[in-house]
């Protein structure tokens, strides 16, 4: 009796990721609606009203200081190592290849470079706005505070807003930005806000950033992931650029492999009519047309330019005739 071989977990994975489907016909791109831009400008203002509570040194610097002194890494000492595991989840270079990989096989899948180059803007982004707050504000973290109650603003530092919290909603908002269905968009956004709020919260924790650091590394990210649909254009024109820089190389490649090496093309000039015309053009007879009739070989007598190659003998008789006198 033949009975089917039994499939274990494993091999089902293995033969759901050998399954290749077609790129997608249609793929659901964000477009920047009077909703987002109102969303937008509605986050930039708060953006900006965190920046100014703290450079007038207002109640969010006050509430600094207070979460400072707390020390919430002795209030609560048996979670430090935790704390310690967690935060990475907000390091770029971790959570980037993490994504980055994720994208990537999704990417081949779909036969799409959109998500990858969706995470790539994200992170130049990122890079570029939050990195010039940082050093243009130059403000000092709570380990490096100066003066008790003051903004620590413009003293060399490069804390606010907060990397990891900024970096947190980016790296793993792109996961919703790029979702392919509504449902899978509604729960990868809530595990994004909640892996970005633990992250900011475990920099306070560990005393690495004020609380206003992180608000506004929020925000930061935030306004990266509502003004991501404005490069959606700008990702649509690379990805077709690098196809068909693919294209080329391929047509270019296989030409030169498949194209046989040939001699260089003969030019056959066919022959006058007049073949007195022929001799008159050239300098000289060809020197395998003998003159006269044909003969055999056999009756040809080897000529040099010199004249016959055999020494002239008085008493030789032509061949064929035989001698009357005898010695």
């Amino acid at each position: 009796m033949r009975t089917e071989p039994k499939l274990t977990r494993l091999d089902r994975v293995f033969a759901r990721l050998d399954r290749e489907p077609e790129r997608p016909a249609h793929i659901d791109v964000p477009k920047m609606s009077r909703h987002r831009i109102v969303l937008v400008a509605a986050t930039a203002a708060f953006y900006g009203a965190i920046v100014w509570a703290v450079v007038i040194t207002s109640w969010l610097v006050r509430l600094d200081w207070q979460v400072m002194f707390f020390r919430p890494y002795q209030q609560w000492s048996e979670i430090h190592w935790f704390v310690d595991y967690y935060v990475v989840l907000g390091q770029r270079g971790p959570t980037a290849v993490m994504v980055a990989a994720w994208l990537g096989w999704r990417s081949w899948r779909q036969h799409t470079l959109r998500p990858l180059l969706a995470l790539g803007v994200s992170l130049l982004l990122l890079n570029i706005t939050v990195g010039a707050a940082k050093y243009g504000m130059g403000r000092l973290g709570p380990h490096y505070a100066t003066v008790i109650g003051s903004n620590e603003m413009w003293r060399g530092g490069d804390i606010f807003p907060s990397g990891h919290t900024a970096n947190a909603v980016v790296t793993w908002g792109i996961l919703a930005y790029l979702a392919s269905t509504a449902r899978a968009q509604r729960w990868l956004s809530a595990v994004s806000a909640v892996t970005s709020l633990g992250v900011g919260l475990a920099t306070v924790y560990l005393g690495t950033h004020w609380l206003s650091d992180v608000l506004l590394g929020w925000v930061a990210g935030l306004l990266i992931m509502l003004a991501l649909p404005w490069f959606e254009p700008l990702i649509a024109r690379a990805e077709a650029r690098i196809f068909d820089l693919r294209d080329r190389w391929r047509s270019r490649r296989s030409g030169t492999a498949s194209a046989p090496v040939s001699a260089p093309p003969v030019v056959v000039t066919p022959l006058p009519a007049d073949r007195d015309d022929v001799a008159a053009r050239s300098p000289r007879a060809p020197a395998y047309l003998a003159p006269g009739p044909h003969t055999a070989r056999s009756e040809r007598t080897p000529v040099t330019p010199a004249g016959s190659r055999r020494p002239p003998h008085p008493e030789r008789l032509p061949r064929g005739s035989t001698s009357s006198a005898h010695p």
